[in-house]
């Protein structure tokens, strides 16, 4: 059963290992929207330095939220669902610059996150740089369209969470 997606882009957030890309294609394809892997998107020198176990500054990330920015814009009236890590509210800012856009933030134990790091061969991301994505990390403010979920659950569990919640608001009155 598909849901209706309302024009929504969806970011699934939070910091490397969290699960953004297996809850976000699972949310895609329940909404029968395309799913954007935000890691595709970043140059050859963010990859290269996060490689290196360097963590990305603001100025590292502008040009690569601007262009998943850019991808929500091209999906306007579609739907979308993008993984990105939006760790700072001002990245969410540039994301929400481009309209109708609703954040999930994946959130969970140090130690469960640094596990499931380990587990993932050959992705570029060292589970070195996870304490820096997690001092960066500014969780979602009361103001922010979105919600928190805990990772403990498996991602199917997570998706039905996010629909319930999509659908609630989309009731009458809700």
């Amino acid at each position: 059963m598909r849901i209706k997606h309302d024009g929504i882009a969806w970011v699934v957030m939070g910091v490397c290992g969290c699960g953004k890309s297996a809850v976000g294609a699972r949310l895609a394809a329940a909404l029968g929207v395309r799913f954007v892997e935000g890691d595709d998107f970043h140059p050859p020198a963010n990859v290269a330095r996060m490689s290196a176990g360097i963590a990305l500054t603001d100025e590292d990330r502008q040009g690569w939220l601007e262009a998943l920015r850019d991808e929500i814009l091209r999906a306007q009236g579609q739907g979308i669902v993008l993984s990105c890590s939006s760790l700072k509210r001002a990245y969410r800012d540039i994301l929400r610059s481009a309209g109708n856009v609703r954040f999930v933030h994946l959130a969970g134990a140090r130690a469960l996150i640094e596990a499931r790091m380990r587990e993932r061969p050959g992705h570029y991301m060292p589970a070195s740089l996870l304490d820096s994505q997690l001092r960066t990390l500014e969780p979602l403010e009361p103001d922010e369209a979105g919600m928190t979920l805990g990772i403990g659950d498996d991602p199917d569990t997570l998706v039905g969470r996010i629909l319930a919640s999509a659908t609630h608001r989309s009731a009458p009155g809700a």
